[in-house]
């Protein structure tokens, strides 16, 4: 079967001091990763992030090792600048959640959450 993704969200944040805008997409997937499990994608700024069941379990480990329940991805985050930033996230417990927070430098944190189609 291959594999059928879906458009769950797509959105931007704009910078009103340049007029440039951080855009987001978030896609369902039926197959990802190494066991070809359901689960999604976020998308930005050419980067591509998978929530997928066997990394998602390696990060759920890591937020209780720290923890937390808001664990910060900070490979997978733009981060460069204090003021515009891309910051992605797992939220453990259940049902598992991939965050996405989007700051740009005129506007305030704009945070969405997506419950992911697996448990851990």
């Amino acid at each position: 079967m291959a594999n059928v993704k879906t458009v769950i969200d797509e959105w931007a944040v704009k910078d009103l001091e340049d007029g440039s805008s951080l855009n987001i997409t978030v896609l369902g997937c039926t197959e990802l990763g190494n066991q070809s499990l359901p689960g999604i994608q976020v998308c930005y700024m050419g980067q591509i992030i998978n929530f997928e069941p066997l990394v998602t379990e390696r990060w759920a480990y890591q937020a209780s090792k720290a923890g937390v329940t808001d664990y910060l991805l900070t490979d997978y985050s733009w981060m460069v600048h204090e003021d515009q930033f891309i910051k992605n996230y797992l939220v453990a417990g259940t049902p598992l959640k991939a965050k996405v927070e989007v700051k740009t430098r005129s506007s305030k944190v704009i945070t969405r959450e997506y419950e992911l189609p697996f448990e851990v």
